[in-house]
């Protein structure tokens, strides 16, 4: 299987690769760039998992630790392969492999590279509108209803967040997956025209598609093009809607969309299995991923030990954030039968061995409450921490103190130390080697909770270490930046100290109000061309039922 190794990690040709997703053996294909890298090129099926945030991710997104990991990745024209390689073998990961030639040679070797984010999601309901027609209105036409005061209901399939941060006038948020079970509930009248709204394009097909599927007979369409669309024809959005579908169901509309939803679900070939046979799908060399579907806020009231809160309308739509182990297993559970029946049929058809749980009562089953906590790997090395006021005190007494932010380049521009200057982990060296702050007699290191911190901390231990400054003292902000705020200390605000680029994340063109219009047409230019991609690409295994 392979033909070289480096630092005892085995180097994988893209032929085999290539075999392996063919043939939906289980396998991690981790890219360990930053996300904004990540998005301008990768494989289909890549996941990213930046080098920054192997330890705090790893275990959660990729529980088998014999899971067969592919790695690649480069920034400044380093490898991060081995060092992220060793990272994985120091968390207890077995099966390990270098991509020979890294993305580069994949490119070399004619594989096909995608753009953005969630793209094996965003390419399958290219593929769904492309195959089953999915009705669609634009803008203008979707205008003009509501202006006429037609009997029309607009229902954005986006997060609750998103719907606020910009809205189709009239429009009600129900998240994708709640659509089927909710839409009477909304659209009571047959006659009444339903419209289909994302900020984008896959959201909305697959909702739209969802309803279509479900055989409501309200005459149904998607918002082409969504709230980009929108904009491109200079109509105005709101801002801060509160609309949001009714909490309750009545029971004739629930028993009516749980027949609907059990229906697609089987036509789609999803299996069903009882909570007592969940042990029987953990085989050896089985991952298996078990997803609580419904919203956040029932997960939080009471759900299954074991499964983790996964919204379905999201979980469709961010399957290689969620499931980056390709081959894997996936279970879902609601407390209707149609959540997850509707979320998996969409799985199933992407290719996914998924199951449902058979509905269990929810006094004797959901037993768990709020958020589960997480588990992470202890820190390489041990660094002192020091207080919120006492880190205070001592900027005023030895302003030279370089104060470093790890967390979110967004974060940090919300609210940050005064003074402390953003950089990624994973570029501390160059963070440090920056005029203004490489010469600082002390680190202080921090982050949202201090958690990714205590990690960087230890990384910049063994940095100045191996430079010959075992003088300079790096120590970690005891709770971060949540304990700094609680404390009542002052903070700023904006861009004001970037010691590295802000990569850590992707903008994508259709989030936020102020994306420029030619960027927001280039994103529907590249949605349209997804399909002619899958057909080049070979591996993704999509059927549209």
């Amino acid at each position: 299987m392979t033909t070289a190794t480096t630092a005892s990690f085995p180097l994988l040709p893209f032929a085999t690769l290539r075999e392996r997703l063919i043939a939906r053996e289980e396998t991690a294909l981790l890219d360990l760039r930053e996300e904004d890298p990540f998005a301008q090129e990768h494989p289909l099926w890549a996941a990213n998992l930046p080098l920054s945030r192997i330890e705090i991710e790893a275990w959660r997104r990729i529980p088998r630790r014999d899971t067969f990991i592919v790695l690649y990745g480069a920034h400044d024209g380093v490898d991060l392969a081995p060092l992220a390689a060793r990272t994985f073998a120091t968390l207890g990961y077995t099966n390990v492999h270098l991509l020979d030639g890294g993305l580069e040679g994949w490119r070399a070797a004619g594989g096909e590279l995608f753009r953005d984010v969630n793209v094996p999601s965003k390419s399958f309901g290219e593929l769904v509108e492309h195959e089953r027609h999915t009705p669609s209105l634009s803008a203008p036409e979707v205008k003009a209803l509501i202006d006429d005061n037609a009997d029309v209901v607009v229902l954005d399939a986006r997060r609750f967040d998103e719907y606020q941060t910009m809205s189709i006038p009239s429009a009600t948020s129900v998240p994708g997956a709640e659509l089927v079970l909710r839409v009477r509930e909304l659209a009571p009248d047959p006659a009444t025209r339903v419209i289909v709204n994302c900020a984008g394009r896959t959201r909305s097909i697959i909702g739209t598609q969802s309803l279509v599927n479900a055989g409501i007979p309200n005459p149904v369409a998607a918002l082409r093009n969504g709230t980009i669309g929108w904009k491109l024809a200079g109509q105005v959005l709101d801002h801060g809607a509160a609309r949001q579908a009714p909490a309750t169901v009545s029971e004739a509309n629930r028993a009516q969309a749980q027949a609907d939803a059990r229906r697609v679900a089987d036509a789609a070939g999803v299996r069903r299995i009882a909570l007592d046979a969940l042990e029987t799908l953990e085989a050896p060399g089985r991952t298996v991923y078990r997803f609580d579907v419904r919203t956040p806020e029932e997960y939080t009231a009471g759900h299954l030990p074991g499964f983790a809160s996964a919204p379905g309308g999201q979980l469709v739509q961010e399957t290689d954030h969620q499931v980056p182990v390709r081959g894997a297993r996936i279970v879902l559970a609601d407390d209707d039968g149609v959540r997850a029946s509707m979320s998996a049929s969409w799985l199933a058809q992407m290719g996914w061995e998924v199951y449902v749980l058979d509905t269990v009562p929810t006094t004797t089953a959901h037993s768990e409450t709020g958020t589960p906590a997480a588990t992470y790997p202890p820190v390489a090395a041990t660094v002192a921490e020091i207080a919120p006021e006492a880190l205070a005190a001592l900027l005023k007494q030895q302003p030279a103190t370089a104060v470093i932010d790890v967390t979110t380049s967004a974060n940090y521009v919300k609210r940050h130390i005064p003074g402390a200057w953003y950089a990624i982990r994973a570029q501390l060296a160059q963070a440090i080697d920056s005029k203004a702050i490489s010469s600082a007699p002390r680190y202080v290191l921090t982050c949202g909770s201090s958690l990714l911190a205590r990690y960087a901390a230890a990384d910049l231990r063994v940095l100045l270490d191996a430079r010959g400054q075992q003088d300079v003292e790096v120590q970690v902000l005891t709770g971060g930046n949540t304990a700094w705020s609680a404390a009542g200390l002052p903070a700023e605000t904006g861009e004001t100290r970037l010691a590295t680029a802000r990569t850590d994340r992707y903008r994508r063109p259709y989030e936020g109000t102020d994306a420029p219009a030619e960027a927001m047409q280039a994103y529907l230019d590249w949605e349209y061309g997804l399909v002619a991609q899958l057909g080049r690409d070979g591996t993704h295994h999509f059927r549209v039922a």
